[in-house]
C-alpha cells in the first residue's frame, strides 16, 4: 500500500465517512460510533476532503480541519485521512471508484447523513455509486421524512435493507443502501462557524 495511505486487509467492513469537516465536531463522532455498531464495521475511515463541489467557499486548510478532526475522534478503529487529496479526486464516486481498485476484496460502505440523502441526486454519477457500494444512511436532526422521500430513495426504494438486517450491509449485493435511525446530536458545522468558533 502506498505511503501515508490507510491500511486495510481484504474481507474487512469499512465506512467511508466523506466531508469537509470544517470542523468536526461531536456529532461527527456521534454518528461514527453509531455507524461502527449499527453497519457491523471493522473500521471507519473519515475522507476529509480538500472540498466540496456544491459548496461555493472553500473549507479551512487540511491540515487544521485533520487537527481538529484528530481532538474530537478518540477510537482506534476510526481513521482520519487526506487520502481523497492524495488521490486527487474531487468527487465521491471518483473517490469510491479508486478505492475499490486500490483495496481488493475490502467492503466498503458509504455513509452520510439524512440530510445528505436528501441532495444526493446533484451528486456527480450519484446512480453509479448506489449501484457499486452499499450505502448506510444515518438520521439526523429534522431529516428523516424528507430524505426517505428524497429523489434517490424514491429511485432506489425496492434496495432499501431492512434496520433489522444493517449489521450485514457491507456484504450485500449491490445496489443496497440502509436508513439507520439513531439518538440526535444536534450540532453543525456551520452552526459553529456562525457563532465563531471556528
Amino acid at each position: 500500500m502506498r505511503t501515508g495511505f490507510p491500511k486495510a486487509a481484504p474481507g474487512m467492513r469499512i465506512g467511508l465517512l466523506g466531508g469537509s469537516f470544517d470542523p468536526a465536531h461531536e456529532g461527527h463522532a456521534h454518528i461514527t460510533r453509531a455507524a461502527l455498531k449499527g453497519f457491523g464495521l471493522d473500521r471507519v475511515w473519515w475522507l476529509v476532503s480538500p472540498g466540496n463541489p456544491l459548496k461555493p467557499e472553500g473549507p479551512a486548510p487540511m491540515a487544521r480541519r485533520i487537527a481538529a478532526a484528530e481532538r474530537i475522534m478518540h477510537d482506534p478503529r476510526v481513521t482520519i485521512t487526506d487520502i481523497e487529496a492524495r488521490l486527487g479526486t474531487r468527487y465521491t464516486a471518483a473517490t469510491l471508484g479508486q478505492l475499490r481498485t486500490l483495496y481488493p476484496g475490502v467492503h466498503f460502505v458509504w455513509l452520510m447523513g439524512a440530510d445528505n440523502l436528501m441532495t444526493f441526486h446533484r451528486w456527480d454519477r450519484w446512480e453509479w455509486i448506489l449501484q457499486n457500494v452499499p450505502v448506510g444512511v444515518l438520521a439526523r436532526p429534522g431529516q428523516g421524512v424528507g430524505a426517505r422521500r428524497s429523489r434517490a430513495a424514491i429511485a432506489f426504494a425496492r434496495y432499501r435493507v431492512p434496520a433489522t438486517h444493517s449489521r450485514a450491509l457491507a456484504l450485500r449485493d449491490t445496489p443496497a443502501w440502509c436508513f439507520l435511525n439513531v439518538p440526535l446530536v444536534h450540532i453543525s458545522s456551520s452552526d459553529i462557524r456562525a457563532r465563531g468558533e471556528w
